[in-house]
């Protein structure tokens, strides 16, 4: 079953949303080498409790923090740790919170210093491809239709799409139907409708599609030990164009000055 959420549920979530969205700019202030991915959580705590809001991740299905922190090769999940990131890696920050009852579900993924071109346009076309995604998400489409604009865009730069992990519905729940494949074939899945809420969130591979698990019930990586990138807006489906909640403007803002 599908939640649709009205108009004035669409607002609260926006509210939950740009909090998401405040608080992945306030990471971006502080990514560079020398910082721990832990100092990166705490930070993000304070600032979402202090937002008069709660981490979403947070103890959830036994979720020991607030953001996942994700590192080079690690492709979503990660943990935050006592890693000290360094020149030349790149980190996806997924981060949740409730605010007022509602979810909000974004991610971003960050240079730190100097990074490998090849890396870089990983980047570009993770977040060209969530774009892309997020053109399909109007009222009749299928969600098929958001997951084919993901992968063609992805695989066009010569990227493999992870299969293992999907996007969702948000609304009083974090994960709510339907999933929300990064690939997929037009026509297919369920159909969408004005007021249905969708993350889209494509986890996109320098080298093969293959992830495993590792050894801590989390972290997902790449099979092969080479970087993904891993970028995420929630959405409201409406009539002729999508409705994004999330904006990463505060976030390049940040980045701009730096």
């Amino acid at each position: 079953m599908l939640y649709l959420k009205t108009d004035e549920e669409i607002e609260l979530l926006r509210e939950s949303n740009l909090l998401v969205s405040k608080t992945l700019a306030e990471i971006a202030r502080h990514i560079q080498p020398g910082i721990t991915t832990l100092y990166l959580d705490e930070i993000a705590e304070t600032f979402i409790r202090d937002n008069s809001a709660v981490p979403a991740f947070k103890g959830y299905n036994g979720f020991p923090k607030t953001l996942c922190t994700s590192v080079n090769d690690e492709v979503v999940h990660g943990i935050p740790s006592r890693y000290y990131l360094k020149e030349g890696d790149i980190v996806s920050v997924d981060c949740g919170v409730i605010l007022n009852g509602w979810y909000g579900d974004g991610a971003y993924t960050f240079a730190v210093g100097e990074i490998r071109e090849e890396v870089k346009k990983l980047i570009e076309f993770t977040k060209a491809s969530l774009n892309e995604g997020v053109k399909e998400a109007v009222a009749g489409n299928r969600v098929g239709d958001v997951s084919y604009a993901v992968q063609s865009k992805a695989e066009s730069g010569g990227f493999s799409v992870v299969r293992e992990l999907v996007g969702h519905g948000l609304g009083k729940r974090l994960h709510e139907p339907p999933e929300v494949p990064n690939f997929g074939r037009k026509g297919t899945g369920p159909k969408m409708s004005k007021g249905l809420i969708i993350c889209i969130e494509p986890m996109i591979n320098l080298g093969r599609r293959e992830t495993v698990q590792s050894r801590d019930g989390w972290t997902i990586r790449t099979a092969d030990g080479k970087p993904s990138a891993h970028f995420e807006y929630a959405v409201a489906v409406k009539k002729e164009k999508a409705d994004v909640l999330t904006t990463f403007d505060f976030v390049e803002e940040v980045l701009n000055k730096m």
